[in-house]
């Protein structure tokens, strides 16, 4: 059973402010399939293949690692992954890349957040994607006693959740803009949101232990919202899977790990000394330390390359 040594109030300390997210690791069924819907809807670049494994990005660093296993299948009612989000450098290429997928006719769902432009879908094998800009010029949202509150920059208030206006979105595209292009090397992981079985428990492993600062936590819609120096989150909870919900059995397509990248040595340190400090059991893997929530879902610890 997790215990935390620590309560989401009473932590003297935080996880470095320049902390960010690196890769997302899956498990899939197919990998000549996902190679493919990554490369062509997605825009992703193909890093490099070996086996039964593959790295994809924008051309630096990994943001999306597959790991092809046999006999594997999708499971509903399970801890994991809910949608990792990748983050767009301004809302042109947001555009660009909701263009493709039109262009496609592939299946995604435009909203407005106000503070993000934003649009979701699921790969070939249900894994949860956000596409993202920030748009704070447009609003601002909070988490106060509770409830999550969004207003526009004309101080009205919004559900946050608003049908994008794709034809404004659109105006930020030139006329010579393609869209059968790779995403911009600025793109990146912006956040992932988890399914977790318990919304206090997660808490108190990302904030207690990990040292994420908690953003808010909305008990209406069973969610939190944990980050680094102040961003509105790198790590979202919820449990819409399921209270108490199990992990996801070891045949099963899905999260394998997410990657916290730490700045530094010692930033990586104070991390890993509280996750000893805590009893956590983990493991050195060659993508960093490996450990796991409370629900399961792996989390690799590294400096950032």
């Amino acid at each position: 059973m997790y215990t935390s040594p620590t309560s989401q109030t009473q932590t003297e300390f935080s996880i470095h402010p320049q902390t960010l997210l690196g890769h997302v690791s899956l498990t899939v069924a197919s990998l000549d399939n996902q190679i493919t819907f990554y490369q062509q809807a997605m825009g992703f670049k193909l890093h490099w293949r070996e086996n039964n494994r593959a790295g994809l990005g924008s051309g630096g660093a990994d943001l999306l690692r597959l790991v092809e296993e046999p006999n594997v299948k999708k499971y509903s009612r399970v801890t994991g992954l809910y949608h990792a989000a990748y983050l767009f450098p301004n809302q042109r290429e947001l555009a660009r890349a909701m263009a493709r997928l039109f262009v496609l006719k592939y299946p995604n769902s435009p909203t407005d957040h106000i503070m993000t432009k934003t649009t979701y879908l699921d790969d070939l094998e249900a894994n949860g994607i956000e596409l993202y800009a920030e748009s704070p010029e447009d609003g601002t949202w909070s988490l106060t006693d509770g409830q999550y509150i969004t207003r526009r920059k004309d101080g009205s208030l919004s559900n946050g959740r608003e049908p994008l206006d794709l034809d404004e979105l659109f105006t930020h595209l030139k006329e010579d803009d393609k869209v059968d292009v790779p995403i911009p090397a600025e793109a990146r992981v912006g956040h992932v949101h988890l399914h977790v079985r318990d919304i206090d428990e997660a808490v108190d492993f990302y904030h207690g232990v990990l040292g994420f600062d908690v953003m808010g936590v909305v008990k209406d819609f069973q969610m939190a919202f944990v980050s680094a120096g102040g961003y509105h989150h790198h790590i979202g909870l919820n449990t819409w899977q399921g209270r108490g919900a199990p992990p996801p059995p070891a045949d099963a397509v899905g999260l394998r790990h997410f990657t916290v990248e730490l700045p530094n040595q010692q930033a990586l340190d104070d991390v890993i000394a509280r996750v000893d400090a805590a009893g956590l059991p983990s493991n050195q893997t060659d993508d960093g330390l490996l450990v796991h929530d409370p629900s399961q879902n792996g989390v690799v610890l590294r400096v950032k390359e």
